[in-house]
């Protein structure tokens, strides 16, 4: 019964459709999908098990030059979550062209380029120098980084800024793009309508909350940046809310993503509108949880008596 059991499992169809135009078709063997930042360029989880199981990948958040990141501590543990203020460390575009995209093009899954940075030539400079690099299906725009000429204001705070960085990204780059929130934001339907505009392929929502820790015994900022993202599953239902929101607005995918930790968690996502899922703190917990995480995907299908996991996306509607 138990290997009977075992066979069913293995009939359903975990794939998703991710596409927007038909010049840009992008279909994944599953859901997941590694959030940028949490376990480096693919390597790092390499190291633990074949991240080609995976749906797609992400990596590390790219700028133009080198960043070494902030000064420690960065990294602060809080109630079902981390706040953490790396600084985009990074080794710079050119190295990650030189060094990095080779290693990628021995995946057998999607894997994106996630490009940040202070100024909007610093996007468009991004997106001039990765459009053909053909290691990569697409690129991942976080307009969640601190605008250095406009003051220190979030890129993606304002709808028109999301809508012109992303509309000038899509006439330099031909290929996928994503462009990821910010959850900082009183509305984020209006941004993701605005990178829809654009010619924005997907949203991913959403990246981490601001937020900060206090050492009461140092009577100071944990952090030595004072404030950082919160992720972890603390953000969870926050996150659920912006894809149920945004997928009755949208005609675009949505990448949720947000304190997933569970099988469970991205039936939830999906459930609420989410085409595809980010895990990304839970990686640095347990790396393995990818695995994990599909195996109780099927156990719900199962229970549920579902082939197709596609079939429920957006359902709770």
């Amino acid at each position: 019964m138990n290997n009977s059991r075992e066979r069913n499992k293995n009939s359903f169809d975990l794939s998703v459709n991710i596409t927007s135009d038909e010049n840009r078709t992008l279909r994944l063997k599953n859901p997941l999908i590694t959030a940028s930042g949490t376990c480096g360029n693919g390597k790092e989880l390499a190291d633990f098990y074949d991240i080609n199981k995976l749906g797609a990948f992400i990596t590390k958040g790219i700028t133009v030059k080198p960043q070494k990141g902030n000064q420690t501590p960065r990294i602060a543990e809080t109630a079902s979550g981390i706040i953490n203020s790396i600084g985009l460390e990074n080794p710079g575009v050119e190295e990650f062209i030189a060094e990095v995209l080779p290693e990628a093009e021995e995946y057998e899954l999607p894997v994106f380029a996630n490009i940040s940075g202070y100024s909007e030539e610093d996007f468009f400079f991004l997106a001039d120098k990765l459009k053909n690099c053909s290691e990569l299906s697409g690129i991942e725009i976080n307009l969640s980084c601190p605008n250095i000429k406009g003051g220190g204001m979030v890129f993606g705070t304002e709808a028109e800024k999301v809508f012109q960085i992303t509309q000038k990204v899509r006439e330099i780059y031909s290929g996928y793009i994503i462009v990821k929130l910010t959850p900082n934001i009183t509305d984020i339907t209006e941004t993701a309508l605005a990178a829809e505009k654009a010619g924005a392929d997907a949203v991913a929502m959403i990246n981490t909350l601001s937020a900060m820790k206090i050492d009461i015994n140092q009577q100071k900022p944990l952090l030595a940046n004072k404030f950082g993202g919160l992720s972890g599953p603390a953000v969870k239902p926050v996150a659920v809310k912006m894809v149920y929101q945004s997928f009755e607005k949208l005609n675009i995918p949505i990448i949720g993503l947000g304190g997933i930790t569970s099988g469970e968690d991205v039936i939830e996502f999906m459930l609420a509108g989410a085409s595809a899922v980010g895990i990304g703190t839970i990686n640095m917990i347990d790396p393995e949880a990818g695995l994990r995480i599909l195996r109780e995907i099927k156990d719900y299908l199962a229970r549920q008596d579902i082939k197709e996991l596609s079939s429920i996306i957006g359902a709770a509607h």
